[in-house]
């Protein structure tokens, strides 16, 4: 475990996964959900090299179908801490043949927390060491603490939105929408949301968004300026929510499997460099 600590906060990271573990103000007050194995075991969970589900677990590439499960598996991974100071800590997750029967391609994946004030940047910063293409997707899965129920809680946008969940079968996506809110700035939550599992949000303007108690002012803010797409995830009756930026999505109801073709793939050409961040930052 590796523990980042300022005059502002302390925040815990494991090595499995580069999962944090606790955000936390110093006066003692915890952020992120502390897991529970018998609603959701997850903290932060990384997602790596896909985000969401592929259809039947697979996809093809080359002509040769590969397996994969539901958000990859870059949060089973032990990862190397790499550098650590008092404030900031690179894990690296290098590929190995167990890697490559899934996801055929060799690669350097670092994971740098950076604290900046109260809050905590994570970059996502992923090397293609093969010789041809990658194609690959990342995310955040961060579960946020809601102690006294999700329905107290408001998700607050910096600008108005009108937002559209897109329905899932299972982890597939469908074509049918739902509207969420109109020409406004935030979300109230209301659990009878989650019935369906999460909120899929493909046209979000705001790169964004603030989970703020309306009772007390609690708040927490999340920026990911890099990200295409948002979702919300609460397990029914849970004291959390998951706000998780995505760089990449699910495979939709009609997906053909080819990942080439795949919505929201990144493509990342031989020898070059992808990086993503986005902030965690304690407003009260």
């Amino acid at each position: 475990m590796i523990t980042l600590k300022n005059e502002f906060i302390t925040v815990d990271i494991a090595e499995r996964g580069a999962e944090m573990q606790s955000i936390r103000k110093n006066d003692g007050a915890e952020y992120l959900w502390q897991g529970n194995p018998e609603i959701w075991g997850g903290r932060a969970p990384l997602m790596f090299p896909i985000c969401g589900g592929l259809k039947d677990d697979k996809y093809i590439l080359d002509g040769k179908e590969y397996t994969i499960n539901k958000h990859g598996y870059g949060r089973f991974c032990t990862f190397e801490v790499e550098e650590s100071t008092d404030t900031s800590a690179t894990f690296l997750l290098r590929s190995d043949e167990e890697s490559k029967a899934c996801f055929p391609f060799d690669y350097e994946l670092r994971l740098i927390y950076t604290l900046k004030g109260s809050g905590v940047e994570l970059n996502y910063k992923l090397i293609n060491l093969s010789d041809r293409t990658m194609y690959f997707s990342i995310g955040s899965h961060e579960g946020y603490s809601t102690p006294d129920g999700i329905e107290n809680y408001d998700v607050i946008f910096p600008q108005n939105e009108t937002l559209y969940t897109t329905h899932l079968d299972g982890s597939l996506i469908e074509d049918n929408k739902m509207i969420i809110i109109k020409d406004c700035d935030r979300i109230p939550l209301y659990d009878k949301y989650f019935i369906v599992d999460a909120l899929v949000f493909k046209d979000l303007k705001s790169k964004s968004a603030t989970l703020r108690n309306r009772k007390t002012g609690r708040a927490i803010k999340v920026e990911f300026p890099g990200a295409d797409y948002f979702l919300l995830w609460h397990p029914h009756g849970a004291p959390f929510i998951c706000m998780e930026p995505w760089s990449g999505i699910g495979d939709g109801v009609y997906s053909n499997y080819d990942i080439t073709k795949k919505e929201g793939i990144i493509t990342l050409e031989a020898g070059k460099t992808f990086e993503r961040a986005h902030t965690i930052t304690i407003l009260e």
